[in-house]
C-alpha cells in the first residue's frame, strides 16, 4: 500500500494497516515492536493528578528549585 490515492484515509482500520505496513518495512520487525512499545493510552485521569501534585505551587517556588538545581551543577 505504498500509494496514498489508494488508502482511504477515513477508515481507521485501513490507515492502521498501511501504518503497520510502513514501520515494519523501514524498521522490521523488531524495530516496530520497540517503536510500538513507546506508545500507551495510559490510565486514570492525568488531569486531577496533575492538579493534586501542584496544588499549592507558585510560579516563584518553580522558578526558586530550578535556581537551586542550577546552583548544584558542578
Amino acid at each position: 500500500m505504498s500509494n496514498n490515492a489508494a488508502i482511504n484515509f477515513r477508515d481507521p482500520a485501513l490507515v492502521r494497516k498501511a501504518g503497520m505496513s510502513a514501520l515494519q518495512k523501514e524498521l522490521g520487525p523488531v524495530g516496530t515492536a520497540y517503536f510500538l512499545r513507546q506508545f500507551s493510552v495510559g490510565q486514570g485521569d492525568y488531569t486531577a493528578k496533575r492538579e493534586k501534585l501542584l496544588a499549592g505551587i507558585t510560579l516563584d517556588d518553580i522558578i526558586a528549585n530550578v535556581r537551586e538545581i542550577d546552583r548544584r551543577k558542578p
